[in-house]
């Protein structure tokens, strides 16, 4: 079974943030709690942790504004 990654709200008006940067590569094996990717919204840069542990498969790309909710990728 695998697990959505969604751009989380990190503030109480944030609707979209940018996806910085992946920090662990298309492919790679990640593990719960770890830092997995960077999200910069109105206010800050922010490090996001993987919700679950497996190999993490990347949907989305690193400079684009993507809505609160929005599936960044999986881990399986």
């Amino acid at each position: 079974m695998s697990t959505q990654i969604l751009l989380p709200k990190l503030g109480f008006s944030m609707n979209e943030g940018v996806l910085v940067e992946w920090l662990a590569a298309d492919g790679a094996t990640v593990t719960e709690g770890d830092p997995l990717f960077s999200l910069e919204s109105d206010k800050s840069v922010n490090e996001v942790e993987a919700p679950a542990s497996g190999t993490l498969k990347i949907l989305k790309e690193v400079g684009e504004t993507y809505e609160v909710g929005t599936v960044l990728g999986e881990i399986s």
